[in-house]
């Protein structure tokens, strides 16, 4: 691989007396220097901690944990579900989502980023699939009797994710109480009380 096959979103970026090539959060790493190990990932057989307070693990399969991924604009993750089990409202801002039910029932849907808001939702059960596009709120709950288990693939190296109610409570330092009071409209003792909490983060 040559740099002009690489993508437009390329950044480069100075690191001493050379040039190197900043991809969508990681270094453009010199393919002769690769082996079998940066292509390789082995704990998606490995079941993940569902009796949190979500009842959810989320094992991401990226460019974080497989190097090789790096420019290929593609990612997995494996979602496991208690029931009753919630990947709670996010988005990926660099990605649209592909999701397959292998197991279970699931209650999922999206929100528009238009005017209206619209609310797009479907119950989905195992051999499903439904798209969450781009940067839109969305979320996945099992509602199932059983655990569930997902895969979701990416069309990022890198997806991202904002996990809204902790970045709206959950920042740190923490947001100013009277800009969220008079978003929200409630009261600023409500504000404190949900600032207090602590936000179980959904995705590993």
């Amino acid at each position: 691989m040559i740099f002009r096959y690489l993508p437009r979103s390329l950044k480069w970026q100075r690191k001493g007396p050379e040039s190197v090539v900043f991809v969508n959060g990681k270094f453009y790493n010199d393919t002769k220097l690769a082996t079998a190990n940066d292509f390789f990932f082995t704990r998606l057989h490995i079941p993940g901690n569902i009796t949190n307070p979500l009842g959810l693990n989320v094992t991401a399969v990226n460019v974080n944990n497989i190097p090789g991924l790096n420019t290929l604009g593609i990612s997995l993750a494996l979602i496991e579900f208690a029931p009753n089990g919630l990947n709670s409202s996010h988005t990926h801002s660099q990605a649209i989502e592909i999701l397959v039910v292998v197991e279970g029932t699931m209650y999922v849907g999206f929100v528009t980023s238009n005017s209206d808001n619209r609310l797009f939702t479907k119950v989905l059960d195992q051999g499903d699939v439904f798209i969450f596009p781009v940067g839109l709120i969305h979320f996945q709950l099992n509602v199932g009797k059983t655990n569930a288990i997902a895969f979701a693939g990416l069309s990022s190296q890198n997806p991202g994710v904002i996990i809204i109610e902790s970045a709206v409570f959950g920042s740190n330092p923490p947001m100013n109480p009277d800009v969220l009071s008079k978003e929200f409209q409630v009261d600023k003792n409500v504000i404190n009380y949900l600032q207090k909490k602590f936000w179980w983060d959904n995705n590993n």
